[in-house]
This record gives structure tokens, C-alpha cells and sequence, in this order.
């Protein structure tokens, strides 16, 4: 058949043709996408111009790629919210996964016992008590996101590795009725190595986003001191800027090269 796409470059072409199938009716999330075969006959292109445009979609997190069944149509990628603190098991299900939690630690730890600034960080003294809370939070059984998180056990008492295994957000609130008025974070983009990297089941190196945050109560009041670790490969940072400002109202800086976030 003639070609449909008549401009170069042709791949970019079929990679726009492509894009406005996944998803679709024709090929919705999770069914299998088009072979390179029927791409070719489809768009009257080459066997070579149609893996490069299947790579690129499977590069972009549109595609999935299972070794020995085919091509499939992946989900959205999970959205974090920048203006705003969202549970991860809500923020799943909107993208039509189905969340789960896996509790790696848990643990009740002295103030004094903690090597890092985070006893400063929270404003507590050396006898206070600390939860030490480590999660892998999965989608659809896939691990994102690697938490590492300490806790102010005064404002939440008798907390349980079972009770940390949903929505932190909603324990806090609705079990202990505590009131979050919101969080400081920093965000970095980082190479995921070692222990990190295997249990959000990544190669070494591989790009991740890494959030540190301080959680506050009604106040002023550290509630949480958290270390998060998210697959490059499964989030979008979603924000909505407002108006030119002067360089004082920014909230980013510029780091030295030789900064290491991990």
C-alpha cells in the first residue's frame, strides 16, 4: 500500500501515528499494541522504521515490552503533585492501579540513637521517641517508590508495622486526628545504586527522583523527617506556575557538581 506518511522525518511521523492509538479504544491500557509487522503493513513503512518508533514508545513509559508475548499498551504514569500532600494509594487508583505496601522496617528508635540531623530537624531531645519507618510502596505490583521515613512518636502513640502498611495520610488524620498542615520538600534527580536500586527492582544507575521532606502539623510542629526514593521510569511532577517573580521568591538553587543527594 502507499505510504500515509509522506514528510520527513518519517519515524517521528509514525511515532505521532502511534501515539494516538496507545490508550485508545483500538488499544486500550493493557491490551497487546501493534506488531512491528502490522505497523509495516499499516504505515508502509520499513521493518527497521517500526522497531525504532516501538522502542521510542517503550522508552517513554507508553509500551511495555514482555520478552516472548509481545508488545502491550502500559498504564499512565502516576502523577505527584507539587502544590499539594496526595495519599500514594489514592494517586494509584486514579491511574487505575491497584496500590499495596510492603513494610521492609519498622521500628522505635531513640532521639540520641539517630546518627543524621534529624532529631533537629524534627526539634526533639535526645529521650524522645522515634518511629523508624521503611516502606516500598508498589502499583499494580511493580515497586515506585522507596520510603525511609522518621516519625514523632508522641503525636501518634501504639502505631503498629500493620497500621503503616495504607495511607499514612489518613492514619494520621482520621485514626489519631491530627491535623497536616502541609511539608517542606526538596526534589533531585539521582542514579538509583545498590540496595535502593534492587529493591525498586532497577539496574545500577538507573535515573530515580529523590524527595526529602519535613512534615508539619497544625503550629508549626514536625510530624515526619522523610528520605523517598521514586523509578524514574513511573512518575510525572505535575505543577501550575504563576507569574514572573524576582529571583528572591524562588524555591529552587543551583547545586555544586560534586553534590552527593544519596
Amino acid at each position: 500500500m502507499a505510504s500515509l506518511l509522506v514528510k520527513e522525518p518519517i519515524y517521528q511521523q509514525l511515532n505521532g501515528h502511534l501515539r494516538l492509538l496507545v490508550g485508545s479504544g483500538e488499544c486500550p491500557v493493557g491490551s497487546k499494541f501493534l506488531t512491528e509487522r502490522q505497523i509495516c503493513e499499516r504505515y508502509g513503512v520499513s521493518r527497521a522504521t517500526a522497531n525504532k518508533a516501538l522502542s521510542n514508545l517503550v522508552s517513554e513509559g507508553l509500551l511495555e515490552f514482555r520478552k516472548g508475548v509481545g508488545t502491550f499498551v502500559r498504564g499512565r504514569a502516576l502523577d505527584y503533585n507539587l502544590r499539594a500532600l496526595v495519599s500514594f494509594t489514592d494517586k494509584a487508583r486514579a491511574a487505575g492501579k491497584e496500590p499495596s505496601t510492603e513494610v521492609l522496617q519498622f521500628e522505635t528508635v531513640r532521639s540520641e540513637d539517630v546518627l543524621d540531623d534529624v532529631p533537629e530537624t524534627l526539634q526533639v531531645g535526645p529521650a524522645a521517641n522515634l518511629y523508624y519507618i521503611e516502606r516500598l510502596r508498589l502499583a499494580d505490583g511493580l515497586p515506585v517508590i522507596l520510603e525511609k521515613r522518621y516519625v514523632v512518636a508522641e503525636y501518634c502513640p501504639g502505631l503498629t508495622p500493620e497500621g503503616v502498611r495504607g495511607s499514612l495520610y489518613s492514619l494520621w488524620t482520621e485514626h489519631y486526628g491530627l491535623h497536616i498542615e502541609g511539608a517542606d520538600e526538596s526534589i533531585r534527580a539521582v542514579n538509583t545504586r545498590g540496595a535502593d536500586a534492587r529493591a525498586l527492582k532497577l539496574r545500577d544507575g538507573a535515573a530515580g527522583m529523590l524527595i526529602r521532606s519535613v512534615g508539619y502539623l497544625a503550629g508549626n510542629r514536625p510530624l515526619w523527617s522523610e528520605r523517598t526514593l521514586y523509578r524514574g521510569d513511573s512518575y510525572e511532577f505535575h505543577n501550575r506556575l504563576g507569574g514572573i517573580q524576582p529571583e528572591g521568591y524562588s524555591t529552587g538553587k543551583f547545586l555544586d557538581v560534586g553534590d552527593k543527594p544519596l
